[in-house]
């Protein structure tokens, strides 16, 4: 069911999963999308996991965010604390249609990073965070975002230069636009600031994330939150997939890979 939710002023759009009558659980799950070309590769996997879920019984809200997809906004108007704000209003949205007395969130790349800042904030408490591969380093993730970038404008507009290629490595050069999607100040100020720091409250019973085993900045959090939070419920786990963040080539190759899948329905639904 699509629909439009939020203030007059801030207008989102939301797609709400009903949860099957015939298995209903009472849970519910909120899926946090991830920033820009990421947000595109992971749209079908959403959509399948959230039609997966709904079957077993669990109600699920897809949205996007104020200056994404159908929400109001422009494309400028995108910022972390903004977006994280959303993710809140979203998640009562979600318990008011479903009835649920709590929820469980989602979020992949950057829709973890927003998930993990908004939920120390969200009212009612969160029940459990999902986290697949959440953006915890601000300049390493300009870095890939970088690449990608100049790697599509080489391809597509047929640069091979050494001199291009070392002149769009520039910081100041790369500021306005990633692949396609802008960058607003506060948005690329937010995600420089980002650091693999252990967040001063955690804000969910449960935390669960999944990332690479060579992903340096998830080990950090992951010792940091042991440090700061003791007796918290926050979880590493290394998790491989065939799914590449920014590849825009073979447009109809598999966006929906099954591991990936079953494991987070695993995550979500499995440990209910």
């Amino acid at each position: 069911t699509p629909f439009m939710f939020g203030t007059a002023t801030r207008r989102l759009f939301g797609v709400f999963h009903a949860a099957d009558e015939r298995r209903a659980t009472g849970a519910a799950v909120l899926l946090c999308a991830p920033f820009g070309h990421e947000a595109l590769r992971v749209h079908r996997f959403y959509r399948v996991l959230a039609d997966r879920l709904s079957r077993q019984g669990v109600a699920v809200l897809r949205f996007d965010y104020f200056g994404t997809g159908d929400s109001g906004g422009d494309d400028e108007d995108g910022d972390l604390e903004g977006w994280a704000g959303d993710i809140g209003v979203a998640h009562r949205e979600l318990l008011r249609r479903s009835g649920a007395l709590q929820a469980s969130w989602f979020g992949a790349r950057l829709g973890a990073t927003l998930a993990l800042r908004a939920a120390p904030q969200t009212t009612p408490a969160v029940q459990r965070l999902v986290l697949w591969e959440p953006v915890l380093d601000g300049s390493r993730y300009f870095q890939e975002l970088r690449r990608a970038h100049v790697g599509e404008l080489a391809l597509s507009h047929s640069l091979p230069e050494a001199r291009w290629h070392r002149e769009m490595r520039e910081p100041d050069v790369f500021a306005g636009e990633c692949l396609g999607f802008a960058l607003s100040p506060a948005l690329r100020d937010g995600i420089a600031a980002l650091r693999p720091a252990a967040p001063e409250r955690l804000g969910a019973r449960r935390i669960k994330m999944l990332a690479p085993s060579d992903d340096a900045g998830a080990a950090q959090w992951a010792e940091a939150v042991r440090m700061k939070h003791p007796g918290a419920q926050a979880s590493l786990s290394a998790f491989e997939h065939p799914l590449i963040w920014t590849s825009n080539a073979h447009a109809n190759n598999e966006m929906v890979p099954a591991e990936a899948l079953q494991r987070m329905m695993s995550e979500l639904h499995g440990n209910e």
